[in-house]
């Protein structure tokens, strides 16, 4: 197995399509999420609550969800801490059915700009169910 390479800042261009990935979210992964970051509002295991509260069903924590999309950047860029800036306007969360499959969150990701001190700009997409998840969301990345 080779290293992988970071990406050259004078090899990539505006447009430039990093690959995307998809997530699948089900609802024991909520749970671990919660556990481990201490959310544990209702509304990501309650579906009752949920309801109640005017969502469609439990869903995913917004950290959680930004978090996998994150992977789109640190699997391109190699190493994580080249991710300098990271910033997620949701458009609708994502809805986990109570069965086994759960729901696939697709993140794809395009540079947009070329800035100075070798760093681009990326813009970030988020789709599951057919729906957009992530509205404005962008990340700085610093490359060799």
């Amino acid at each position: 197995m080779t290293a992988a390479r970071v990406p050259a800042y004078d090899e990539v261009e505006k447009g430039t399509e990093l690959p995307s990935v998809s997530v699948r979210v089900r609802r024991e992964d909520l749970v671990r999420y919660a556990g481990a970051s201490g959310d544990f509002n209702r509304i990501h295991w309650n579906a009752r609550v949920a309801r109640e509260v005017g969502l469609p069903d439990v869903i995913a924590h917004g950290m959680l969800t930004m978090g996998a999309g994150a992977r789109v950047l640190t699997e391109w860029a190699v190493d994580p801490a080249r991710v300098v800036e990271y910033s997620v306007r949701f458009t609708r969360p994502v809805t986990v059915p109570d069965d086994d499959e759960g729901v696939t969150v697709t993140f794809g990701a395009k540079v947009a700009d070329k800035l100075p001190d070798r760093v681009v700009r990326v813009d970030l997409t988020a789709v599951a169910g057919g729906e957009k998840v992530f509205g404005a969301a962008r990340a700085m990345v610093r490359l060799d």
